[in-house]
This record gives C-alpha cells, structure tokens and sequence, in this order.
C-alpha cells in the first residue's frame, strides 16, 4: 500500500505544525495580512488544517465553507493567491518537507484558485 501525501508529511499534527508556521507568516505579510483581519485565526488554523489534510489524502473530513462562497467578495487576486502560497511553501520547507511533496501541496491548493480569486489583476 502507497502512502499518501498526507501520510509523506507526517499526517494532521505535522499538518497542523505547518499550517501555525504558515500563518505566522501571512499575518507578518502587509500585502495578504488584512485579509484575515476579523477572522477568528484559531478557528481559521482549523479548518486549514482540515483542508490541507483533507486535500493531501488525509482520513480528515473538511468542514470549512464552499470555496467560492467563503472568498465571495473578498477580492482576491491572483498575486495575493501566489502570495500566500508562497508562504505555504516556505512554511512547508521550515518542516524540511521535500521538494516534490511541496510541489504536490501547492498543485491541491493550487487546483481550488478559480473558486478563491474572483478579482483581476
């Protein structure tokens, strides 16, 4: 039996551990920071790790919003979306998470960008 991605990083709290590390660095990001900025960010760790879990091949059930519904309105474009990306794949490297495994989390991310950016560059 073939491990999934999900178990290759280490499964939820490995997952989670990203995910804080992850974080850390879009609130200390001025571009993507004020997105988040009325978002309970503990509940928000939650539902991203059950997301990146989930997306990976995790036995996690995601029970965060419908993607488009949740961004409705939020403007996000696709700089902001490579932005915070960006921050995913340093945090993921801070875990020493090897290059192909971040390249297969960014691509999951990645497959959910038409349904999060709703604005034009």
């Amino acid at each position: 039996m073939t491990d999934t991605l999900y178990d290759q990083l280490g499964g939820e709290d490995a997952i989670g551990a990203v995910v804080d590390e992850f974080y850390n660095r879009v609130m200390a990001d001025e571009q993507v920071a004020h997105y988040f900025e009325d978002v309970d960010m503990q509940k928000q760790r939650v539902h991203q790790t059950q997301f990146i879990s989930s997306v990976t091949g995790g036995p996690v059930e995601y029970t965060g919003g419908e993607m488009e519904s949740v961004h409705d309105g939020m403007g996000i474009g696709h700089d902001d979306f490579d932005a915070i990306a960006t921050h995913l794949d340093d945090a993921l490297a801070e875990f020493n998470v090897d290059d192909d495994d971040r390249k297969a989390v960014l691509e999951a991310i990645d497959s959910h960008r038409d349904a999060i950016v709703v604005a034009a560059d």
